[in-house]
């Protein structure tokens, strides 16, 4: 930031449910502060299903002085599989209850993208009603489901 100045917008990663190599919620919270403070414009979380992991994470960074906009990051569910696999490497959580019911639809994949659609719908309802301005949408070159999540928005 001291040599470019305003030229560029930094945009950083943040971890609501915290980053997987870090020993703690508390000390991710240090390392995050630690980007915003090196001159960060505003981060995307990684994914995550839980909104209320979301909120917490807010209210977490202004307890602690961290005040730049933080766009909520969504992966619509295209396969349980790559999910699951993207998930056990980024730390990203599936709650139990969506795990289970994920796993039942097996190879039906139509069915499983159908439903995964209709729970990130109500998480972005969720997170509108709340107040949240902007997302991120993980597309992995599937703009269809991300297309009915939003047109689901606008019912």
């Amino acid at each position: 930031r001291q040599e470019t100045g305003d030229w560029f917008h930094i945009e950083v990663a943040a971890y609501p449910e915290f980053h997987p190599e870090s020993p703690s919620a508390a000390k991710d919270i240090i390392n995050f502060k630690r980007k915003v403070d090196a001159g960060a414009n505003s981060a995307i979380t990684q994914y995550f299903y839980n909104a209320d992991a979301y909120y917490r994470f807010i209210e977490t960074c202004e307890h602690e002085g961290i005040h730049v906009p933080i766009v909520p990051g969504v992966m619509p569910i295209y396969n349980y599989t790559q999910l699951a696999r993207f998930s056990g490497v980024c730390g990203a959580e599936i709650p139990r209850w969506l795990r289970l019911r994920l796993e039942a639809y097996g190879d039906d994949l139509a069915s499983l993208r159908a439903y995964g659609a209709d729970v990130v719908t109500e998480m972005c309802s969720r997170l509108i009603d709340s107040g949240v301005k902007s997302m991120h949408f993980y597309t992995l070159n599937q703009a269809g489901t991300i297309s009915k999540i939003i047109q689901n928005l606008h019912q």
